[in-house]
């Protein structure tokens, strides 16, 4: 482990001491960990899912591609909100 100093707003600070509160622990330098370890997880899975993407690239032709396009910009018109 390494010890470090970062900047942080207030209220971020303020947050995570009650979460470290709430799960009985004393500081929340547990709560920063988990926070970077879920950020790094997240990270890997949308640089796998952009890499997937562009292999991708370029298998349908120009013609399906505008199709498709068309096709999501028509359903976008008709997309309902729901009412309050």
């Amino acid at each position: 482990m390494t010890r470090t100093t970062i900047d942080m707003k207030d209220e971020h600070r303020a947050i995570l001491h009650a979460i470290s509160a709430r799960r009985g622990w004393r500081g929340f330098s547990r709560v920063v960990e988990e926070a970077i370890e879920f950020y790094i997880r997240q990270h890997d899975v949308s640089e796998e899912a952009r890499q997937v993407l562009l292999e991708r690239r370029g298998s349908w032709s120009r013609e399906e591609a505008g199709k498709v396009r068309d096709a999501i910009t028509e359903a976008r018109q008709r997309w309902t909100q729901p009412s309050s």
